[in-house]
């Protein structure tokens, strides 16, 4: 298995970050196989969704509706409301896994992958792209 870690700035905001081209770039020529995206991060996520429509700000605005950034979490560490952001795994998986087909990902047409980081104590998130073959 080859296997490789991207780091994402995202500095101190909230948000969907759109990491397709680093994961398109990491199987272009591999030929057939899966490629795994998993966060190494208690408080971030990976999604496969649409970007640029709107979409993108409409999941944040779902965690938040979800897991709202308040007091009521026991874990009470970092920013306001940061423990709703260590419960964010158990809805926004931490990895996900894509078909390649001939170097390229199998994407719809609308779907994107994405890093979904509702933390803004972290500005730097690592991500670990993990290739095997067919």
């Amino acid at each position: 298995m080859d296997s490789n870690l991207i780091s994402v700035h995202t500095g101190s905001r909230r948000g969907a970050f759109d990491i397709t081209a680093e994961v398109a770039a990491f199987v272009t020529g591999r030929g057939d196989g899966l490629v795994s995206v998993f966060v190494p991060h208690a408080t971030a996520g990976i999604a496969v969704l649409e970007v640029g429509a709107g979409s993108d700000l409409d999941v944040m605005d779902a965690v938040d509706d979800m897991l709202p950034r308040d007091n009521r979490w026991r874990h009470s560490h970092g920013s306001y409301g940061h423990g709703a952001d260590h419960v964010l795994p158990a809805f926004v998986s931490p990895g996900t896994t894509i078909p390649v087909i001939g170097g390229s990902l199998a994407l719809g047409t609308w779907q994107s992958v994405v890093l979904i980081d509702p933390n803004e104590d972290n500005h730097q998130r690592q991500v670990r792209l993990s290739w095997v073959a067919g």
